[in-house]
Formats: C-alpha cells, sequence, structure tokens
C-alpha cells in the first residue's frame, strides 16, 4: 500500500513562500519611531484645534479673552520633553503659555490628562504621574530630544481660535479684544534626537486654516 507524502518540490516552494512571509515581517516588527512620533504630534495639534472649533471660547466684551483659546505647548520635565493641551478658561495669567491642571484636557483615548509640570517633576500637588497620558511624552516613547520653532511661530505653544486659525504666543499676553497673534506665516516645529533614535523632521501648521503636517 503505498503512502502519500509531500515531493521535493512541494517542500521547496514550502520553504520558498515561508522565506519571502518572513522577509517581509521582519522589517515591519521594527519600530519607525519618527512616523510614530510625527502621528502623535499631528494627532495633538489636531485635537487642540479640534477642541477650539468645539468649544467656543470667545467673549469680546472681556480684556484678555485670547488667554482662553485652546492651546498645545511643549515643556521638559524630568529632562524629557512633553506636550499639553489646555485653556486658560479664568484668564488669570497664563502668561507663559501653560496652563493649570485643572484646564488641561483629557485624552481621549485613556481617560487622562494632557498634561505635566515642567521641571525636575512632571506633577504637582495630589497629582502622581499615573494621572498624566503616557501618549504626552515624546522623549520617554520616541526619543524626542529637541524642538525649535520658525516660521510663523514665535515659540513653543500655538493657540486655535474658534474659526480653526492658528495663533502665535502673542495670545497669551493680550490685554485687549483684538486678534493679537495670528500667524501670518505657516509655523514650523524642528524635531530631532540627539541619540539617533530618528532622523529629524518637521510639522508644518499652516497660516489661516492651520491645516498640519509632516515634513
Amino acid at each position: 500500500m503505498s503512502k502519500k507524502a509531500f515531493t521535493m518540490i512541494e517542500l521547496i516552494l514550502v520553504i520558498v513562500v515561508i522565506s519571502i512571509l518572513a522577509a517581509l515581517a521582519i522589517p515591519r516588527q521594527k519600530r519607525d519611531l519618527r512616523q510614530e512620533a510625527a502621528d502623535n504630534i499631528l494627532s495633538a495639534i489636531r485635537y487642540t484645534q479640534h477642541l477650539a472649533l468645539m468649544d467656543d471660547k470667545q467673549k469680546f466684551n472681556k480684556a484678555k479673552w485670547q488667554r482662553r483659546f485652546w492651546r498645545i505647548y511643549f515643556g521638559t520635565c524630568e529632562n524629557k520633553i512633553f506636550y499639553a493641551i489646555g485653556s486658560d478658561d479664568n484668564m488669570d495669567g497664563s502668561t507663559n503659555g501653560r496652563v493649570d491642571s485643572s484646564e488641561a484636557t483629557i485624552d481621549p483615548a485613556n481617560g487622562k490628562l494632557i498634561w505635566a509640570h515642567d521641571g525636575a517633576s512632571c506633577v504637582t500637588g495630589s497629582l502622581r504621574k499615573s494621572d498624566l497620558s503616557p501618549n504626552i511624552f515624546l522623549g520617554k516613547k520616541y526619543g524626542v530630544t529637541a524642538i525649535s520653532a520658525s516660521g510663523g511661530c514665535s515659540n513653543m505653544y500655538i493657540g486655535f481660535d474658534h474659526l480653526g486659525r492658528p495663533y502665535n504666543s502673542d495670545f497669551v499676553n493680550s490685554t485687549k479684544p483684538d486678534d493679537k497673534g495670528v500667524i501670518t506665516d505657516d509655523c514650523t516645529l524642528s524635531f530631532s534626537s540627539s541619540d539617533n533614535a530618528f532622523d529629524p523632521f518637521n510639522i508644518i501648521i499652516t497660516k489661516e486654516t492651520g491645516y498640519a503636517y509632516m515634513q
């Protein structure tokens, strides 16, 4: 009685197919930190603009009303770069662009604060680091070690009004109801890594529309 078995040609074909699949899968296992970091930052910028469009912060009869703009800013804690998103809702004078933890927004992905405290520690008061969204820590997650701003940006924070228009840092120092700080040139945020974890990249925020993309 004859037994069925694979022929040599069939075995070779199986080995070839497995080799091809392995060759395609192995490169994908390596993280693309550059793209991951860019995607995270772009999502954060677009979320900030979305909040501004959905939550009208305008109080044209109030001096300093622009301080209420939803803004994203970049800071450093524990010697690592992070970003935060918030609104100086009570206009009490966040002249450095930062907002209190109570004025920060929540990460819809995990229900935690998109906020951290600049300085040696990332938290203050009764907050714990576990209260903060891990997505904000660009230095820890991707190895981002440096950020610079050019073009329409004048600092490490950008605000958006109810029309989605981007504003540079001048908006936080506004003392009268005007359009102080509206970006008139495309803003370029440059991100890099000192340990060569990824190649440098730019995030462009276009004037007027606030559309953001990677360059």
